[in-house]
C-alpha cells in the first residue's frame, strides 16, 4: 500500500459511495489502514482500506463470515458489513492511479482490552462462552478462500523452526527451541486428526472490547480467518489471556471451562493446550525477531513481545500434567493417572531391578519430563533441577535432541570405519585443552573413561601402583571401584587394594591441614610424597596419580592454590603419571576456566571426561599426550564398540555447540558467583552453615552443629534436602560425613532460579531452628 490515505480522502469516498457525510479519524493498524467514522453521536462506523495482499475472494469470505455470525445470533457482538449506495459490501475506489479495497463495518461500542486499565478476571468465563459460541457456529460455515496458507496458522508453525536464528537473546532462543520442538513431537502428528472449521485466529486484547467493568462485549478484526483446527482458536485467546494475568492457572480454568460450555472438548484437544499456547508465544516472538532483524533501531518490536516472554517463562516452569488435570477439571473430566502409577513402577522396580541401585529421596519420585533446568514428575509437580551436573546445558535441550535424531536417522556405526565425525569432533575437544593434550580416546562413561586411563598409565609405565585422593570416586567398574576409598572404604566395601595409596584430601575446612595459604598446600602436597617415598621403600613403582580436579564426593572440597602444581612435580619425580578426572567439574562449568585443573595451574598428562560431554547420553572420553598414546600402542588392539560412533560424536559437537553460542561458561561465572554470594549471606544468618565453597556452578554447603568443633549435621542436612524436595528444589547430599549439600544444576541456571532456590532454603533454615 504506497499512499497513505488521509482522513479527507475517506470522508469524500464514503459521501460519494455511502451517500453520508461523516467526519473521518485515522487508527493505529498493524497492516490495514483504519478510519473512525462518525456521522453523527451515536453513529459510528469503521472504514478498513485493505492491505495489498488482501485478495478480494478472502475479503468476501470474511464479509460472509460476518454475515452468518449476525444471523446466528451474534450480531452484537461482531462488526456488520454496510452495504454501498450500490449494494456492494466491498467498495473498490481509486486514487492517484492506485486501487483500493476498503469495507465499511459498524463500530462496536466498548474499549480496547489491551489497553483498559480495569481487569475483571470473572469475566473470563463470559469471554470463553462468547468465543465459543462464535465457533460454534463457524462450524456450519466454508469458503474456499479460507482453506488457505497463512503464516500465523498453528498448523504451519513448523516452518518457523529455522528462523529461531534470528532471536538475539541465547536464553529467549533456547526457549523458543524448545517449545518448538514439543510442538513438531507432540502437536504436528496429532494434527491430522483433530476436528477443523473456520475460526478467527486472532482473539488477542487487542481484537478484544470489554464495557467499563471489564466484561468483554465483543471481538474484531477478522483478517485472519482461516480453516484450521478448531482447538487453535482456544489456545490463542488463552495465550493473550494469560500474558496479562497474574494468576494463570485459575485464569486458564475459567476461560477454558467457558469456551467447553458452549463448544463440548474432547480430552485430546484439552490436552494439547499448554503447548500450542507456548507456541503461538514462540510463532509471534519468531515473527517480531524477524521483522527487528530487518529494523533494529526499531525497539519498540520488541518491547512488544516482554509480556508473552515472561509468559513463555512461566510456562516452563508449571508442569504440563499440573496444567492438563486442571483443565481438565474445569471441562468435568478425569484427571490423568499420578500417584497410583508411581506406586506401581516402584513395585515392579523392587522386583525387577537391582535391590542396590539406589533411589533418591524418602518418597520417591516419578520424573517424567524435563526441560532446561526443570523437572516434571507424574502428579503435576515441578522440581528446579540444582544438582544434575550430568545434562550439562540443560534438560531435552532442542538442539542436542535435533543434533542426535538427525544423525540417528543417516547413520550409527562404530569406529572400525572412518567418519568425519570422530575425527572432527577429537579435533574440536583437544583445541580446548593445553598442549600436548591432543590425542583422544572414545569411550562411553565416565567410569570407562577412568579405566582406560588406568592402562595408558600402567603400560606407559610398566608400574602399576595408584596414588589417590582419600574419599576419592572414580566410578563403578571394577577397577576404579578399587580405585575408589569411598566405595572401597564404605559399605560393603573390601578394603584398600595393595596397590593403591590413598593421600588425604586437601580440605582447608575440615583436613588434617586449614586454611587455603600456600603453605597448607605445600603441606597437603607433601604427603602425597611421603605416600610415594613409602611406595618406593615397599620396593614399588608408581603408575599414576589419580585426582578429581575439585573432589565431588569427597565433599564439593575445593583445593588450596599451589596443591596439584606441587603434588604433580613429586609424582613425576617419582616416574609417575597425572590424572584429571574431570566427569563432574569439566566443559566450562567452573566459570572462569573450561577445565577445572586450569584453575591450579598445572597441565595433567591424562584428562577423563564424561557425564556432561554428552549432555545425558552415554559419552565420555580420555585425553593425552602423542608420547602416552603411542606407548599404548603395544601391538594390543583397541577397539570400543560404542566409543566415538557419530551418534555420540554428533552430540558432543552440540553440547559445544551450545556452550559456545549460549556463552553457558561466562553464564556458570556470572550466576555462579551470584549464588555463593547469596549462600554467605545466609551463612551469616545461620550458624549451621560452616562453610560455603565453589567456583561456577559447582558449590558446597557444608553444615556442621558447632562452628568450632565442625561436629557435623549429617541428620540436619538429610531433614533439609527433603524439606527442599518438597518446595521444589532437588538438592543432595555429598562428602564423607554426608553434611554437605552439593549445587551442581544445569548451566542454563539463572540469577532468578538462584533467587527461588535460596528464598526456599532460607525459610526450611528457620523452620528447621
Amino acid at each position: 500500500m504506497s499512499h497513505i490515505l488521509t482522513p479527507p480522502e475517506i470522508q469524500t469516498v464514503v459521501r460519494e459511495r455511502y451517500g453520508f457525510q461523516g467526519s473521518a479519524e485515522s487508527l493505529i493498524s498493524y497492516q490495514n489502514q483504519n478510519f473512525r467514522l462518525t456521522v453523527n453521536p451515536g453513529e459510528v462506523y469503521l472504514f478498513k482500506v485493505a492491505f495489498d495482499s488482501e485478495s478480494p475472494e478472502f475479503l468476501e469470505a470474511e464479509n460472509a463470515a460476518l454475515r452468518h455470525l449476525a444471523l446466528s445470533g451474534m450480531a452484537d457482538h461482531v462488526p456488520q458489513v454496510q452495504m454501498t449506495s450500490r449494494g456492494e459490501d466491498i467498495c473498490e475506489f481509486e486514487l492517484k492511479g492506485q486501487v483500493f479495497r476498503a469495507r465499511l463495518l459498524s463500530y462496536l461500542p466498548g474499549n480496547i482490552m489491551g489497553v483498559q486499565t480495569v481487569r475483571n478476571p470473572e469475566a473470563l468465563h463470559d469471554f470463553g462462552k462468547m468465543l465459543g459460541r462464535m465457533d460454534t457456529i463457524l462450524l456450519e460455515f466454508q469458503h474456499p478462500a479460507l482453506n488457505r496458507t497463512w503464516e500465523w496458522d498453528i498448523a504451519r508453525a513448523w516452518t518457523l523452526q529455522k528462523e529461531t536464528v534470528h532471536i538475539g537473546d541465547p536464553a529467549m532462543r533456547r526457549l523458543v527451541d524448545y517449545f518448538m520442538l514439543q510442538y513438531e513431537t507432540e502437536i504436528l502428528p496429532q494434527i491430522p486428526g483433530l476436528r477443523r472449521s473456520v475460526i478467527h485466529n486472532d482473539a488477542n486484547e487487542m481484537n478484544l472490547l470489554a464495557d467499563d467493568t471489564g466484561q468483554v462485549t465483543g471481538i474484531f478484526d477478522f483478517g485472519d480467518l482461516v480453516y484450521t483446527c478448531t482447538i487453535f482458536e482456544l489456545a490463542i485467546a488463552l495465550t493473550y489471556v494469560l500474558a496479562l494475568s497474574d494468576d494463570l492457572l485459575p485464569a486458564a480454568a475459567k476461560l477454558v471451562a467457558g469456551y467447553h460450555s458452549e463448544l463440548p472438548l474432547s480430552e485430546q484437544e484439552v490436552d494439547l493446550l499448554y503447548i500450542l499456547v507456548a507456541t503461538r508465544i514462540c510463532m509471534s516472538h519468531i515473527h517480531a525477531s524477524i521483522q527487528h532483524a530487518r529494523q533494529p533501531d526499531n525497539d519498540y518490536i520488541m518491547v512488544s513481545q516482554e509480556s508473552l516472554y515472561a509468559l513463555l517463562n512461566k510456562l516452563v516452569e508449571l508442569n504440563p500434567v499440573s496444567i492438563q488435570n486442571m483443565l481438565r477439571r474445569a471441562c468435568g473430566m478425569d484427571p490423568l493417572a499420578g500417584k497410583a502409577a508411581t506406586i506401581s513402577i516402584s513395585s515392579a522396580r523392587a522386583e525387577y531391578v537391582g535391590p542396590n541401585l539406589s533411589l533418591a529421596y524418602q518418597d520417591h519420585l516419578q520424573i517424567d519430563r524435563g526441560a532446561m533446568q526443570y523437572l516434571y514428575d507424574n502428579t503435576g509437580k515441578t522440581y528446579l533441577d540444582c544438582v544434575n551436573n550430568v545434562t550439562h546445558v540443560g534438560h531435552c535441550h532442542p538442539h542436542i535432541v535435533r543434533a542426535a535424531n538427525a544423525q540417528m536417522a543417516t547413520l550409527n556405526t562404530n569406529s572400525r570405519y572412518l567418519h568425519a565425525a570422530m575425527v572432527t569432533y577429537a579435533e574440536r575437544l583437544a583445541a580446548t585443552l593445553p598442549e600436548p593434550l591432543n590425542v583422544c580416546f572414545f569411550v562411553n562413561s565416565g567410569s570407562e573413561a577412568n579405566e582406560l586411563a588406568i592402562r595408558l598409565a600402567r603400560t606407559y609405565t610398566g608400574a602399576r601402583d595408584m596414588l589417590v585422593l582419600d574419599h576419592a570416586y572414580h566410578g563403578n567398574t571394577s577397577g576404579v571401584v578399587d580405585l575408589s576409598p569411598y566405595k572401597f572404604n564404605g559399605r560393603g566395601g573390601s578394603g584398600r587394594p595393595d596397590n593403591v595409596w590413598p593421600v588425604p584430601i586437601p580440605d582447608p575446612y575440615r583436613g588434617i591441614y586449614r586454611g587455603g595459604d600456600p603453605g597448607t598446600a605445600k603441606r597437603y602436597a607433601d604427603e602425597v610424597r611421603k605416600s610415594l617415598q613409602e611406595l618406593e621403600s615397599s620396593g614399588r613403582a608408581v603408575a599414576a596419580f589419580f585426582a578429581e580436579s575439585i573432589s565431588g564426593c569427597g565433599g564439593q572440597v575445593f583445593f588450596p592454590q599451589g596443591y596439584l602444581e606441587n603434588a604433580f612435580r613429586h609424582v613425576r619425580d617419582a616416574g609417575g603419571l597425572c590424572v584429571a578426572d574431570e566427569v563432574q567439574v569439566g566443559f566450562g562449568r567452573v566459570g572462569s576456566h573450561f577445565w577445572a585443573f586450569e584453575m591450579q595451574d598445572v597441565i595433567p598428562d591424562i584428562v577423563t571426561m564424561g557425564k556432561p560431554m554428552g549432555n545425558g547420553h552415554p559419552l565420555a572420553a580420555v585425553v593425552t599426550t602423542r608420547e602416552i598414546a603411542e606407548a599404548f600402542d603395544n601391538g594390543m588392539e583397541y577397539f570400543n564398540t560404542f566409543g566415538g560412533n557419530p551418534v555420540s560424536c554428533a552430540i558432543g559437537h552440540a553440547v559445544l555447540d551450545v556452550i559456545e553460542s549460549e556463552e553457558l561458561q561466562a553464564n556458570a561465572l556470572e550466576v555462579g558467583e551470584y549464588h555463593l554470594g547469596g549462600l554467605v549471606d545466609l551463612a551469616d544468618r545461620h550458624e549451621i552453615i560452616g562453610d560455603v565453597r565453589g567456583a561456577g556452578l559447582f558449590i558446597g554447603v557444608e553444615l556442621v552443629k558447632d562452628r568450632q568443633t565442625l561436629e557435623p549435621a549429617g541428620e540436619e542436612a538429610a531433614r533439609i534436602v527433603e524439606s527442599m524436595k518438597d518446595r521444589g528444589i532437588l538438592l543432595s547430599i555429598d562428602g564423607p560425613l554426608h553434611n554437605v549439600i552439593k549445587i551442581k544444576p544445569p548451566m542454563v541456571f539463572s540469577r532468578q532460579n538462584v533467587d527461588r532456590m535460596i528464598s526456599n532454603l532460607t525459610s526450611v533454615l528457620e523452620d528447621l531452628q
